[in-house]
């Protein structure tokens, strides 16, 4: 069975959108940090609006990038759409029920890595579609928007630390269905 994690830059409060935040914290540990994903995932999972942005920003930035940006140029994409048309960009676009397209490609022997894409991490979350969490914690409150994890609860176990030289907590999660939250109020 293959593998899906999710890599994420979150703030302290679970903001996500709009990561301008995190360029006085990106240092090169967590340059590293992402191409190490990068090169371990045989592709890439996104939502549509991830795509959108990585498909229009990465093809101008291989020059200097260098062998994350080919890298990022090369490999295959999986894409969740309701509304794109032909994707390009080497992707695919996902036909029919996301759910039940991602369930297919986790039973392969691929590794998948999401970037972003939290409403498709959102869904695949609520099925257990997801093995891994790898999230870049950094140190900063935006004090609005949306937040990453939505309403559904669920446990989390941790399985691996790091706190970069700026400040940025890298924490690992599995999750963890024996220790289901369970919330009274």
């Amino acid at each position: 069975m293959g593998k899906i994690f999710a890599v994420e830059y979150l703030t302290l409060d679970g903001g996500f959108e709009d990561p301008g935040w995190s360029g006085p914290y990106f240092n090169e540990e967590l340059q590293q940090f992402q191409f190490d994903n990068l090169l371990e995932c045989d592709a890439l999972l996104l939502g549509r609006v991830t795509y959108q942005g990585f498909a229009q920003a990465w093809p101008s930035m291989e020059a200097e990038t260098g062998d994350f940006g080919r890298r990022m140029n090369s490999i295959g994409k999986y894409v969740a759409s309701t509304t794109l048309g032909a994707p390009e960009w080497n992707a695919t676009l996902i036909e029919g029920h996301v759910i039940d397209a991602v369930k297919r490609l986790r039973a392969s022997e691929e590794t998948l890595m999401i970037a972003g894409s939290a409403t498709l991490v959102e869904s695949l979350r609520s099925y257990g579609l997801i093995d891994e969490y790898r999230l870049m914690i950094y140190p900063v409150v935006v004090g609005h928007g949306r937040r990453f994890f939505g309403e559904a609860p669920s446990s989390m176990t941790l399985v691996n630390s790091l706190v970069t030289k700026s400040g940025v907590a890298v924490l690992t999660y599995h999750p963890d269905e024996s220790r289901e939250p369970s919330y009274s109020g």
